[in-house]
């Protein structure tokens, strides 16, 4: 009986996630611009998505700004956790406490302030305003991301091939960064999540004629949304999904393979 109602909740749970996304991704095959009224399958709306400056544009400023703002902000942040690693502890604990504060933050509070720091240097609000800011606030999570990765086994073993002979800049490139590597991953992917999906940091420090994704979006929303963006959302739902099931499938054979 456990069993049956633990199943129920999963797919009440599964169908309170996905059916709007489903509805979403019906839609943008809707030959209608009415999200009540079915009047036949159509690419239409496709069509117009890539045929549309404005949108093109604002998907490519907002995953170009993605992709840079999580460089920028992992290698900030693995340099960061190396700095702190060489550091004292109390020392380094009060910069960990800092470093959370930015997450623990409101984001209008950060957008605010970075569109006041911007006015106040006088820098032209933009492309590279934006671009600042996204890295600005992924630098804390990459931090959190990489930061336990680096422990007293990674020193020992760092310690260990000193001992051996080998030199500091090959000991940290086979020891040190293989250790690290999966929080860079992580906070890289993590980072270039959060940038995509950010929207109030990005509109308090955009300057006029530029736009993303979710400033589009409300942009649009004051005049009526327009079912290309759903069928954009379905493009990036659907590659999203991709890329986890190879992610998964990739893992699963790995698993495999060493159990073999």
């Amino acid at each position: 009986m456990k069993k049956v109602f633990g199943r129920i909740y999963i797919l009440i749970i599964m169908m309170f996630l996905y059916l709007p996304i489903l509805t979403l991704i019906v839609l943008s095959f809707n030959k209608a611009k009415s999200m009540s009224v079915w009047k036949g399958f159509s690419l239409k709306w496709y069509e117009e998505l890539f045929s549309s400056r404005i949108m093109m544009g604002a998907i490519a400023n907002t995953f170009s700004i993605a992709i840079l703002a999580a460089l920028i902000a992992t290698i900030v942040g693995t340099l960061a956790v190396l700095g702190m690693a060489a550091m004292k502890q109390k020392t380094e604990n009060v910069l960990m406490a800092f470093n959370n504060i930015p997450m623990l933050n409101a984001d209008i509070v950060t957008g605010i302030a970075l569109m006041l720091f911007f006015l106040m240097i006088g820098a032209p609000r933009g492309y590279c305003t934006i671009l600042f800011s996204h890295a600005t606030f992924c630098i804390p999570y990459v931090i959190l991301s990489v930061k336990p990765r680096l422990n007293k086994h990674t020193d020992s073993l760092f310690e260990a091939a000193l001992d051996l002979g080998a030199s500091e800049r090959y000991a940290f490139r086979k020891i040190v960064i293989p250790e690290l590597k999966p929080g860079i991953m992580s906070g890289f992917l993590l980072s270039f999540t959060m940038s995509v999906d950010d929207f109030i940091i990005t509109y308090f420090t955009r300057g006029a004629g530029i736009n993303t994704i979710s400033t589009l979006i409300y942009s649009q929303v004051k005049v009526g949304i327009r079912p290309s963006l759903f069928a954009l959302s379905t493009i990036i739902f659907v590659v999203a999904l991709v890329v986890l099931i190879t992610v998964n499938l990739r893992q699963s054979r790995q698993e495999a393979a060493m159990a073999r």
